[in-house]
């Protein structure tokens, strides 16, 4: 009798440690559903939105922003990366897209366009991206081609990264490591310039 008490206990608190991490789980699994469906829903929708606004008309000036804070659409062919660009690096926004970093040149302008997605989503495939790779950065006023120069890993407070010559670049920033459970803690930097014709 003293012994089947203390099991039977145990067997209790097994039981309901099961079912709280089983619900922890289900909870944990519901999120990232969330996070994927809401990612691809706001890809899709955006994307149909900037193709509508591709159809001939007079293109805007370089600062013109007619879509609603949708900056255009950022492609890299080697990779299969298509996703839209939306202003801002809010929480909500690089949720759902890639996104333009305030302060920074705008595609077309001479500066450094910085562009900022989450590592775990949409620029999960940036850790297989390689010198001379063509990064195609498409909005109203036209296409711009930029070609990789270089890849760097910093930490997240060197805004260096993000400062201009003048010339027209391109700087991708995301977290690193790519595989790293919960926030990471130093950035990877992409770094391109703009190219002019085919590549």
């Amino acid at each position: 009798m003293k012994v089947a008490a203390p099991l039977s206990s145990l067997r209790r608190i097994v039981r309901w440690s099961q079912a709280v991490l089983l619900v922890i789980a289900a909870g944990l699994l519901g999120y990232c559903a969330f996070v994927l469906t809401d990612t691809w829903n706001f890809q899709r929708q955006a994307s149909r939105a900037f193709d509508r606004q591709l159809q001939p008309a007079p293109p805007p000036g370089p600062g013109a922003d007619p879509m609603g804070g949708l900056l255009g659409r950022l492609e890299i062919p080697r990779l299969g990366v298509s996703m839209v660009v939306a202003e801002g690096t809010d929480e909500t926004t690089l949720r759902r897209a890639g996104g333009h970093i305030h302060g920074t040149a705008l595609p077309g302008s001479h500066g450094n366009v910085g562009i900022a997605g989450h590592r775990d989503t949409l620029f999960r495939p940036l850790r297989n991206i390689r010198k001379n790779d063509v990064i195609l950065l498409t909005t109203l006023a036209g296409e711009y081609r930029y070609r990789v120069i270089t890849t760097e890993i910093v930490s997240p407070s060197d805004v260096e990264v993000l400062s201009s010559d003048g010339q027209e670049v391109l700087t991708l920033v995301t977290c690193y490591p790519f595989y790293f459970i919960g926030p990471a803690p130093d950035r990877f930097i992409v770094h391109a310039v703009r190219v002019w014709g085919t590549t």
